[in-house]
């Protein structure tokens, strides 16, 4: 685990927790690519490290390492062991993006000088890839816009859709608005929320996380250490339609997405036309899978199709 530190006027010394995974064989790991993984609402960076060295392969992390790359595994602000501010209104959806840009470039940077982690070689031509699930899709998608340090982005369980039936009303006025959006969501959630850190409240949504008896009962109970407070503010912001829209347009470089058939994104075919800088734009839809993809069967196929997919990035 590491911590990275960073500066901004509203909070004091903030760390922002990293765990890193890396090859068992170093000389994959002098061309590797560093992936850069987020987590959704409700969740912490162990979403991507669910069940560890489990036989099933749980794990997200540990399979791409072992395939030759990189992994670092985020806490945002505010979640697990990274820095949880007093006030918990500030951790906007742009303040999140810009701490983890600081990391990244941190993270990446020691990296390449190989000053980071005594056992890893410096990496010196290391590539970044921003992975996100759900909400952390959505601020790996505003971290991109604002600071394009990323070579290609895999998004997962995520669309623009937003979740108009679950935005409370004194939200509607940013639907499709994203460019007031900074200046608006934490008032908002203020307004809304009485605490800063709140819980997933059973939902359809909370459901299909899940889809019924399809998720393997080994990693739902695996993906319990990854649960997590949600950032109420950050999360209001991914469930308002047309909430990234501007950011989006800004997104040139290529971007894998997967989503399940039972997810809560809205219809698969409609999401890449969210990216119309894009010329290489991936979709996978898993059978009989629900928002959190690691813990279905089909995590097999998708571990798959996203190491590869990474591979041909230098063709």
């Amino acid at each position: 685990m590491l911590a990275l530190r960073a500066e901004w006027d509203s909070i004091a010394s903030p760390e922002i927790a990293i765990e890193l995974f890396w090859p068992a064989d170093l000389r994959l790991a002098r061309s590797a690519k560093l992936l850069v993984c987020l987590p959704g609402g409700g969740m912490n960076r162990r979403y991507f490290d669910i069940g560890e060295n489990d036989p099933d392969g749980f794990s997200f992390a540990r399979y791409m390492a072992a395939k030759g790359y990189v992994v670092a595994c985020v806490d945002h602000l505010g979640i697990g062991e990274s820095t949880r501010p007093a006030d918990g209104f500030i951790l906007t959806p742009k303040l999140l993006a810009a701490a983890n840009n600081d990391a990244t470039r941190q993270l990446a940077s020691g990296l390449r000088n190989g000053n980071l982690v005594p056992e890893l070689p410096s990496l010196p031509d290391l590539r970044t890839i921003g992975v996100g699930h759900s909400m952390g899709a959505m601020l790996t998608v505003l971290q991109q816009a604002e600071e394009p340090t990323h070579t290609a982005l895999v998004l997962l369980g995520f669309s623009n859709r937003g979740l108009a039936n679950y935005l409370p009303p004194q939200a509607h006025a940013l639907i499709d608005a994203p460019e007031t959006i900074s200046n608006r969501i934490a008032g908002i959630a203020r307004q809304l929320h009485a605490a800063p850190f709140g819980e997933l409240a059973p939902s359809p949504e909370s459901s299909a996380m899940f889809h019924g008896a399809k998720a393997d009962r080994v990693a739902v109970d695996a993906l319990k250490p990854a649960r997590d407070k949600l950032l109420v503010v950050a999360g209001l912001q991914s469930i308002i339609p047309g909430g990234v829209t501007s950011q989006l347009k800004t997104i040139d470089t290529p971007v894998f997405l997967a989503v399940g058939d039972h997810d809560i994104a809205g219809p698969p075919h409609a999401i890449p036309a969210s990216f119309p800088a894009s010329r290489d734009i991936s979709l996978l839809i898993l059978k009989d899978t629900g928002h959190a993809h690691f813990i279905f069967p089909t995590r097999c196929t998708l571990f798959r199709k996203v190491a590869d997919w990474i591979a041909t990035l230098d063709e």
